[in-house]
């Protein structure tokens, strides 16, 4: 199953100029972990922000209003990247190669068209593990779990 079908493809998207407070807001509007920051143009991602980089701002700030400071400063600059077409065995090995669990997807331009996280691999390979199961239980009537 390529990479493209699995997450979802209305990602959130900021721009570094965007403010942590803001950022934060999103992420508990949007039940998100992470927003994909993009260029001017708003179509490549250039970095990326989790809620765990939020929280990490805050104590990097040490007491200052880091509310007014800019996803910039907190972001994981140039992310690693999943292309849409790219088989979701590939998360595993970006997340083995990278220590990251969400990557952005993007089409053969580079342009931002979804987002992919360990989460999405744990559920495809469940569902693959439970297809396998039906087929061992189908062709094995005798065999009960």
């Amino acid at each position: 199953m390529p990479v493209g079908s699995l997450g979802p493809d209305d990602v959130i998207t900021a721009n570094r100029d965007t403010e942590l407070g803001e950022i934060a807001r999103l992420l508990a509007e949007e039940n998100v972990g992470a927003i994909v920051v993009t260029d001017d143009s708003g179509t490549e991602p250039v970095g990326i922000v989790t809620d765990r980089d939020a929280a990490l701002a805050i104590y990097d700030h040490d007491g200052e209003d880091v509310a007014s400071a800019t996803v910039d400063e907190a972001m994981t600059a140039d992310p690693a990247t999943i292309r849409e077409d790219a088989e979701s065995i590939e998360i595993s090995r970006a997340i083995d190669e990278h220590g990251a669990r969400r990557f952005p997807v993007v089409d053969d331009a580079g342009e931002l068209t979804g987002i992919v996280t360990l989460d999405d691999l744990v559920a495809t390979i469940g569902e693959q593990l439970d297809n396998v199961a039906e087929t061992i239980e189908q062709q094995s009537p005798e065999y009960s779990p």
